[in-house]
């Protein structure tokens, strides 16, 4: 389930992913739940592309989180899958993750 506040604008949030060299993206947390409301934020586990040089992987990771703040207008926490390293939290993100591109 992903609440209805990201999902009117995935046609956009999905064509910023797509431009910046993202293979597939998962909501997670709130977003997916019931406890998201005015003052959340925005979860998003996105994984790269593996032929991006490391330049472009680190501006694209940029340009996607400033993009997607400014379309959604409020803060959003982007995660990539090679940066999840904790079991913990591993596991939470599993929990609750939705795809919203492939």
């Amino acid at each position: 389930m992903i609440h209805s506040f990201l999902a009117q604008k995935l046609p956009v949030v999905t064509r910023i992913l797509k431009e910046n060299g993202v293979k597939r993206a998962y909501a997670f947390g709130s977003v997916c739940s019931d406890h998201f409301n005015e003052t959340s934020d925005i979860d998003l586990l996105i994984d790269f592309d593996e032929h991006l040089d490391p330049v472009t992987y680190g501006e694209n990771y940029f340009t996607i989180a400033q993009s997607l703040e400014s379309l959604l207008g409020r803060p959003v926490d982007l995660v990539t899958q090679r940066s999840v390293k904790n079991p913990y939290f591993r596991k939470t993100v599993e929990q609750t993750k939705t795809v919203i591109y492939e």
